[in-house]
């Protein structure tokens, strides 16, 4: 009689596990860092004999891979005393991703005009090693796509970092566009996918002024923000991140897109054949611009502005459709007291909120449970499809033998309200505060260890780990 198999080092046992693909009632066990063996419970004795030296039962609860953010703020290069940056850092801003389901990061990574790719990667991977709890890979942020920048950018992505991200509403992008344009060319010959912050800096440059003389009395500017960045300046920018994408041939990811009119040139886009790749961010779901009028309306600044009703439909649409890929949070945290400062006026805000303790059970409680989106399509767009486009798909993004053990074991039916004090965030404060949420993880494990349970973090600062990636993989459509 042969000898029973070693046990796992961890069973979960008896969830529905839900993957982009499918779903089906099963048990993962996991040695070390990665899915070791999954087992359909349904007749299958080989799972029956799976055994853990440690097991959670998830019977009656959904299991999903660990959320992919491809898009967080925990690092500011240009800080100073009088502006000293986003409050978060990796250690924080790692703990509300594990309590939000989110084990793996996408931090945006400012190269200074004065620095190198090299310099600045080193510097932040530095940081990530020793704070972060969950996982992060870096996207250089090119301020100033000068030669000797874009000459890194091939060996970059052959040291395992294929990304870049650029930002159309600055002033040095339209006096450079044909070096950005060949940056983008280098980063497609080398397989790294380019991101794109889509606003045209002319337009908001002469609505702002508009406004200002319209309005010289900045005691109310905050009613007329999205005035300043309307949606025409993201549409002018989109097209031209289209005509970008099919000038150089390059992968291009538009990010945080907020409008109605944004999504249909992408999509046409995409219908087209060109490798145009859509993200959007909570905000844009669940909040329109009536908030801007309100008392503490500068709690809701973000870049582009909250929209209206019509294209908050339309990007739920997107999300069902597959004309949206991915969800990024955008997180980028102030305090309360640093959003409201009342020296601030119309051009010059502090756009940002904390977001990644709240972005995947938003979308699960006002998406999933509310009919808007299957299960599926949440699992495609908080995880699997970022984990394609940013090369780090099968280890991310799935739950497979090989994989990492990266899952979200999900407690839904029980009602919990949202407190900005609750959050594992140092912005202290929400959007959303007080809303009543039905879906919450209940569990999160990242590469196989158990980073939060019930409540509490139980990752340590340093565990977390600086990935390498891949080249760019474009995301498989399901109908599911």
């Amino acid at each position: 009689m042969a000898p029973p198999p070693p046990p796992f080092d961890l069973v979960i046992r008896g969830g529905t596990v839900v993957t982009a693909q499918g779903r089906f009632q099963g048990d993962i066990g996991i040695r070390g860092s990665t899915i070791a063996k999954i087992g359909d419970t349904h007749g299958n004795a080989a799972s029956a004999q799976m055994r853990g030296l440690c097991e959670i039962d998830a019977h009656e609860r959904l299991i999903t891979p660990g959320g992919v953010d491809p898009h967080v703020h925990l690092t500011c290069s240009d800080a100073s005393e009088d502006d000293p940056g986003w409050v978060d850092d990796f250690e924080s801003g790692s703990a509300a991703a594990l309590a939000g389901g989110i084990t793996t990061m996408g931090n945006m990574s400012f190269v200074l005009p004065w620095e190198t790719i090299a310099h600045r990667l080193a510097l932040e991977s530095e940081q990530a090693s020793r704070q972060s709890i969950a996982d992060v890979f870096l996207h250089p942020a090119v301020l100033s796509p000068h030669p000797s920048i874009i000459a890194e950018l091939g060996p970059t992505a052959e040291a395992g970092v294929t990304s870049m991200k650029f930002f159309m509403c600055l002033p040095s992008f339209d006096s450079a566009g044909g070096q950005y344009q060949m940056a983008m060319r280098a980063a497609a010959a080398a397989g790294s996918i380019t991101l794109i912050h889509c606003e045209d800096l002319a337009t908001i440059s002469c609505c702002t002024k508009v406004l200002r003389e319209k309005s010289p009395n900045a005691a109310r500017p905050l009613r007329d923000f999205p005035d300043s960045r309307p949606v025409l300046a993201e549409v002018i920018a989109t097209d031209r991140a289209i005509a970008m994408c099919e000038a150089t041939g390059a992968p291009t990811y538009i990010v945080h897109l907020s409008s109605a009119r944004a999504l249909d040139a992408c999509a046409a886009a995409r219908a087209r054949g060109l490798p145009v790749y859509v993200e959007t961010r909570p905000l844009y779901l669940h909040l329109t611009g009536e908030h801007y009028g309100h008392d503490d309306g500068a709690l809701y600044i973000a870049q582009p502005p909250l929209r209206q009703s019509h294209d908050r439909d339309a990007l739920w649409a997107g999300l069902r459709d597959g004309t949206i890929d991915t969800m990024g949070s955008d997180h980028a945290p102030w305090t309360r007291a640093m959003k409201m400062d009342p020296t601030l006026d119309l051009s010059r805000l502090r756009p940002g909120v904390a977001d990644l303790e709240t972005m995947l059970p938003m979308l699960f409680s006002e998406g999933v449970l509310r009919g808007r989106i299957s299960a599926e399509r949440f699992v495609a767009v908080t995880s699997t499809n970022a984990a394609r486009l940013f090369g780090l798909y099968p280890r991310k993004g799935c739950i497979a033998v090989g994989s990492d053990a990266d899952l979200v074991i999900w407690e839904t039916g029980r009602s919990r309200t949202i407190r900005g004090a609750d959050m594992h965030s140092r912005a202290g404060h929400t959007v959303y505060e007080g809303r009543e949420l039905t879906a919450w993880p209940h569990t999160t494990v990242r590469r196989g260890e158990v980073v939060f349970q019930e409540g509490r973090v139980r990752g340590k600062p340093g565990t977390g780990k600086v990935l390498m990636r891949g080249k760019t993989e474009a995301p498989t459509w399901s109908e599911k």
